[in-house]
């Protein structure tokens, strides 16, 4: 009797499923790992443009913007590898979020130096993402956890574009800006209210 007559199609799915999981297994650490290099590639074309000489520094915005773009690219592909492929490890719980933190940062760090972005804007946003930070943390060691909510994911969708428009230097740049802002601020808001009811459940 020929074994291959007991293999399904199911099967061969299966097997083929569990092949692509081994290999994108260290994936979502490779594109959180080059998140950083490339945070700290848009910072250098922000900040230390004297060593661009030559190049107008139109041409440095589109760069740092096109970086940011690209890192952004990478922080989506890096989550939805890991949770659609069980890729999740204990480096890339460290990885992602600290590269997130250094894009993010960065981003508004040479914007402020570059004096573009609305300091306070600036100030509100990054005070909530640390607060949230810490948050998660004090949770992490309740045993409790919150799922990221429609609201906070559209907070970091605008504030991506908030960060692009300032970069690229165009007009109602801080406007954009300060909407992430409101956005931020409620999704913190959320997040909190979130956080208490699990810890009273």
């Amino acid at each position: 009797m020929d074994v291959n007559n007991f293999v399904t199609p199911d099967a061969i799915k299966l097997h083929r499923y569990e092949k692509w999981k081994k290999r994108l297994k260290n994936v979502p650490n490779i594109l959180a790992f080059l998140r950083i290099i490339l945070a700290f590639l848009m910072y250098l074309f922000l900040v230390n443009r004297n060593i661009f000489e030559g190049i107008h520094d139109s041409w440095l915005d589109y760069f740092a913007a096109l970086i940011f773009v690209i890192a952004s690219i990478t922080d989506f592909f890096d989550g939805y590898i890991a949770r659609n492929f069980e890729a999740v490890s204990k480096l890339g719980e460290i990885l992602d979020p600290l590269a997130d933190k250094m894009l993010i940062l960065g981003a508004f760090l040479g914007l402020l130096f570059l004096h573009r972005a609305d300091p306070w804007a600036v100030y509100l946003i990054l005070v909530r993402e640390f607060f949230i930070t810490g948050l998660r943390v004090v949770m992490a060691s309740e045993g409790l956890s919150v799922k990221a909510s429609f609201i906070g994911k559209i907070k970091t969708v605008l504030q991506m574009i908030a960060i692009g428009w300032l970069l690229m230097n165009w007009p109602f740049a801080n406007v954009l800006l300060w909407i992430a802002v409101f956005a931020t601020l409620y999704s913190g808001i959320d997040y909190i209210i979130a956080y208490i009811k699990a810890s009273n459940d």
